[in-house]
């Protein structure tokens, strides 16, 4: 069996996820070091993600708005954990001008900034101030907002969607007058994009609370979703933090209570970002590229015409024409169909494997017999081939095929959803109970998933102690699953008597 691939999964899986970018004409390198050119399918994926995603959030009762991309560095210092969480990722401009100076441009030494700016890493300190002008009372609580937006973080190893020095999110922020309030609010966003995750994205995942020590600096809780990916390491693809008075303390976030007394206001943060669609390459790809599940594709079916220079090229595009009309009239998912006639003057061949490698959820091929016969070859992305090894096109009459495809997409969302969650759950290993046996575990195997094992919640030295034994290893404390069973052993790092269960895994 040929791959339309150069590279497959198990020869070299870095190698493969980066063929799959270029291939699928997802992003490409920009000219500047962890920034990225994202282009139309890459893009159409995530305009998706945000078209879905805004919608739920608007839902729970957000509004969007927008905050300023540089931030003045005082602000930062008002916190000090946070600024030292952020302190090495800062991209920081201290000049306004440039001037010539031996044929080259240079910052004008007479333009530099009062006050340097910090490019948003994150923006909690800029929004904190906003809403330390906007809170008086405990009547103008809550404020529920949320902004879709790019940040910079310095990263220094990049890898295009996954860790890039910008990259596009939504950053929700809101202002409670209770701890329960907020607290409720922190785990409504992460069950809101768990649930976006496993029914739009067919990614699925494992909500829970973050260790100590992989908390969000200043916050008092963070919350994630985390993802397998098919080398068996983890994803965090979304958190959610209760940053209780931390930042409304620093910002000055003050309320009237209804007694008139003066209260710091509780906070709390959420985000998802394009690392989403790193996720997603990652767990549906296969060794012909990309598999998009139709909830998220730009096109959920593309109609190929087999044109020959001849007299039939027209009728062809007729045929083609009328088919993604009638497409085009459906609902999936309860909203109108995507379909598109692909009527690029190139081979019809080459359109395919194109379409193929793109990940678009179905593709359909007409030619002069199809026309003649009222027929179309229809090919399913996410099962491509026969047991044979041939391409798996199947010849469907028209009118049957637009009478099924809704019921097609919505077997291949569940399909590609169903088999990333078997993947999850039979990689997970619960019967772990020894350091020596969690080692052993993920030196057995090059993908050997994660292990959930019993956990003490250690603090301090005894905290920092495990953070390095695990940088050892290279591996790092995932979450404590909402879900998980309770603890009835003892810790497998301290030995002390666990509390919980907690998941380890090597990760992106």
């Amino acid at each position: 069996m040929k791959h339309a691939l150069s590279v497959t999964r198990d020869q070299d899986f870095a190698a493969w996820y980066q063929a799959v970018i270029s291939e699928a004409d997802m992003a490409e390198e920009s000219g500047v070091r962890g920034c990225m050119v994202i282009r139309p399918w890459g893009y159409g994926i995530w305009e998706r993600m945000q078209t879905l995603l805004d919608a739920r959030i608007k839902a729970t009762g957000h509004e969007n708005c927008y905050f300023p991309l540089f931030i003045p560095l005082s602000y930062f210092e008002k916190e000090a954990e946070h600024v030292d969480g952020f302190a090495k990722e800062m991209a920081v401009v201290t000049h306004h001008r440039l001037i010539q100076k031996d044929g080259k441009l240079v910052p004008d030494p007479d333009a530099k900034l009062e006050e340097p700016l910090v490019v948003r890493p994150t923006s909690e300190t800029v929004i904190g101030a906003a809403f330390s002008r906007w809170v008086q009372s405990w009547r103008d609580l809550p404020v529920l907002i949320n902004q879709w937006a790019n940040v910079v973080r310095w990263e220094m190893r990049t890898r295009m969607f996954l860790r890039t020095a910008e990259f596009l999110w939504q950053e929700g922020h809101t202002a409670h007058a209770t701890v329960d309030e907020a607290m409720d609010e922190t785990l409504k966003m992460l069950e809101v994009y768990r649930e976006f995750a496993e029914d739009c994205v067919a990614l699925p995942v494992i909500a829970g609370e973050k260790p100590e020590n992989e908390r969000f600096p200043g916050a008092v809780a963070t919350y994630s979703i985390e993802a397998m990916m098919q080398d068996g390491k983890a994803l965090q693809a979304g958190t959610s933090h209760f940053l209780g008075t931390t930042f409304s303390a620093a910002q000055n976030i003050k309320f009237q209570n209804a007694e008139g007394a003066q209260e710091l206001a509780q906070t709390t943060s959420w985000g998802v970002s394009t690392r989403m669609i790193g996720g997603l390459i990652m767990v549906h790809g296969d060794d012909d590229g990309l598999r998009v599940p139709p909830r998220v594709a730009p096109y959920q079916i593309v109609v190929v015409p087999m044109l020959r220079d001849n007299d039939e090229d027209q009728a062809i595009l007729d045929y083609g024409g009328e088919l993604v009309a009638s497409l085009n009239e459906l609902d999936a998912f309860r909203e109108p169909v995507r379909a598109l006639l692909d009527k690029r003057p190139a081979k019809a061949a080459t359109k395919r494997w194109g379409w193929v490698k793109k990940g678009a959820p179905i593709v359909i091929e007409v030619g002069g017999r199809d026309v003649a016969g009222g027929n179309v070859s229809v090919i399913r992305r996410d099962r491509l081939y026969r047991a044979d090894g041939k391409l798996d096109s199947a010849i469907v009459a028209k009118g049957d095929f637009v009478g099924g495809a809704v019921a097609m997409l919505e077997d291949i969302q569940a399909a590609l959803f169903a088999d990333a969650k078997a993947r999850l759950d039979g990689s997970i290993d619960r019967s772990v109970t020894t350091l020596d046996g969690l080692k052993a575990y993920f030196d057995a195997s090059a993908k050997p998933g994660w292990a959930e094992v019993q956990w003490a919640k250690p603090t301090g030295d005894a905290l920092e102690k495990v953070v390095q034994w695990l940088k050892g290893e290279k591996l790092t404390l995932r979450n404590v699953p909402l879900n998980a069973a309770a603890a009835d052993g003892v810790c497998v790092f301290t030995g002390a008597p666990a509390v919980e269960r907690v998941l380890v895994g090597r990760s992106y």
